[in-house]
């Protein structure tokens, strides 16, 4: 692909920003409206279950349409795909705000994780394009920032424009950022020439489809249908596996498959997908476990949960722009390392966390880890795609944003499950100690007394409570071990060629 912006630094800092935002405008929604839902639960006349629709519709979408992003690119051109993502984004935001009912909000919402499915891999392709090899790195550091630091935003934003204003400015507010983009990108990128003779394998890409959005539906709804207690589940799961392993017999079999099987002759790309997926289940699920317990177990009001998480966000960034710097001069595989390491022991500090913890503790821990996930983003982006082929950057790209979004929805739902179940389970232990026959607590003094139901309320609250912070505990713990269990994958990845010139994202 040729650009504007390869010619000179004025046109390819616009075309950054612009990329910039874009990334920012669709990573926000990943988890701007969930603080909105009792609002718009309200507004709409929705029960609890069809409200979820609203985040779920979006997720399913999102990660169905993702992976046909690649042909697309390749059939209509890489710019005239990313303007139409881009607008079609901005006008369903529009649609979302302006919504009068249910039915309306989870249209509009399937339609706007469809088109901003492509606004993601299409912003990483852009960039490792227009970039020199030596300056991918610091190109990564500034896509990385907008991918990440949405999410872990959204809801403090969210909270704000909901309470200040109402849960519509929470569609509203990507107007600006869509408008922006768009005329930016119409005026410095240049397009690629369309493939009209391109072939889309359309069974390869329905069965694909099917499993992933079976696989999101499951994971979406798990919780609230007791997981493997309910056929739902178990029929969505069945139809998620049977359609994956169709998908892989169509596609060794094949002549023109949906996904080229040389795409995945490249060792370090494997790796980054099975790394990116394993990272993906801690990235997101640790923000998922502090904002409950900010709020539900210490009682901290929104934006004030919103305050604490913030440092979380700020050592990300300030990470990902060293990490970029750091490329040229530190083999990628040691930055990873030291991230992974600086997230275990954030991790593992928090598996310490009891409900009196002070607000500098969890600071601190939390600028640790989000630090430690930037300095791994940047480098595995880099060493991922540095030996991959160009001409599979697109598609590459929408995989490897696929297998994150997997690995973050499947954690969150795994965590979160662990979290109540292991709640009940704390709870049923502690409550076995309280009887009349423990001397410990026959004789508990004033409003703690077994004799009455006040006291019975306030001790039943109280092992509530330990028991949820317990489960807490023993999630953080569990991520852990999955965080440090990542770091044996290093040892199998090749170093990108050229490294002491700089970051090689690409082969050009």
């Amino acid at each position: 692909m040729t650009t504007a912006a390869a010619s000179g630094s004025p046109s390819r800092a616009l075309v950054t920003g612009c990329i910039m935002m874009a990334t920012f405008m669709q990573a926000l929604d990943t988890t701007i409206a969930n603080v909105a839902l009792p609002f718009m639960q309200g507004s709409l006349s929705a029960s609890q279950d069809q409200i979820n629709w609203v985040l779920t519709s979006y997720i399913v979408a999102s990660a169905i349409a993702m992976p046909a992003t690649g042909y697309l690119a390749t059939r209509f051109g890489l710019k005239q795909l990313f303007l139409f993502a881009v607008a079609g984004f901005t006008a369903a935001s529009v649609l979302c705000g302006i919504a009068t009912s249910l039915e309306e909000i989870v249209l509009y919402r399937l339609v706007q994780g469809v088109f901003g499915a492509a606004i993601v891999p299409l912003s990483q392709t852009v960039l490792f394009q227009i970039y020199p090899v030596e300056r991918r790195g610091h190109a990564m550091a500034i896509w990385g920032v907008g991918i990440m630091f949405g999410p872990i935003i959204g809801p403090t934003l969210g909270g704000w424009l909901t309470e200040t204003l109402n849960w519509r400015w929470v569609f509203f507010i990507n107007i600006p950022f869509g408008v922006l983009t768009f005329l930016g990108l119409s005026a410095v990128l240049t397009d690629t020439k369309p493939n009209a003779g391109q072939r889309f394998d359309w069974f390869g890409f329905l069965l694909l489809g099917l499993a992933i959005g079976a696989l999101q539906l499951a994971l979406d709804r798990g919780e609230q249908l007791d997981w493997f207690g309910s056929t739902e589940i178990i029929a969505e799961f069945v139809l998620a596996g049977l359609c994956l392993y169709l998908f892989i017999v169509h596609t060794l079999t094949s002549n023109d498959p949906f996904l080229d099987p040389q795409l995945f002759k490249d060792r370090n790309f494997n790796l980054g997908l099975l790394f990116i997926f394993t990272t993906g289940t801690i990235m997101l699920a640790s923000m998922a476990l502090m904002t409950p317990f900010l709020q539900n177990l210490m009682g901290y009001p929104a934006l004030t949960a919103g305050m604490v998480m913030a440092p979380r966000g700020a050592g990300t960034m300030f990470a990902m722009f060293l990490a970029g710097r750091l490329l040229g001069r530190l083999d990628a595989r040691l930055i990873i390392a030291i991230g992974l390491t600086m997230a275990g022991w954030s991790l593992y500090d928090m598996s310490l966390y009891t409900p009196d913890v002070s607000e500098n503790r969890m600071i601190v821990s939390g600028f640790v880890q989000g630090t430690g996930m930037g300095l791994l983003f940047v480098p595995l982006s880099t060493i991922t795609f540095a030996t991959l082929p160009p001409h599979f950057h697109t598609v590459g790209t929408a995989l490897y944003s696929l297998l994150r979004s997997l690995g973050s929805s499947i954690g969150i739902s795994i965590i979160i499950s662990l979290l109540l179940r292991g709640t009940q389970v704390n709870h049923a232990v502690l409550a076995e100690q309280i009887n009349p026959f423990n001397p410990l607590t026959r004789h508990l003094p004033g409003p703690w007394s077994l004799d009455h139901a006040t006291g019975l309320a306030l001790i039943d609250a109280e092992i509530t409570r330990q028991a949820t912070a317990i489960a807490f505990s023993n999630d953080f713990w569990l991520m852990m071990f999955v965080t440090l269990a990542a770091l044996p994958l290093l040892l199998l990845m090749r170093p990108p060629k050229h490294q002491a010139a700089g970051p090689a994202v690409v082969a050009d």
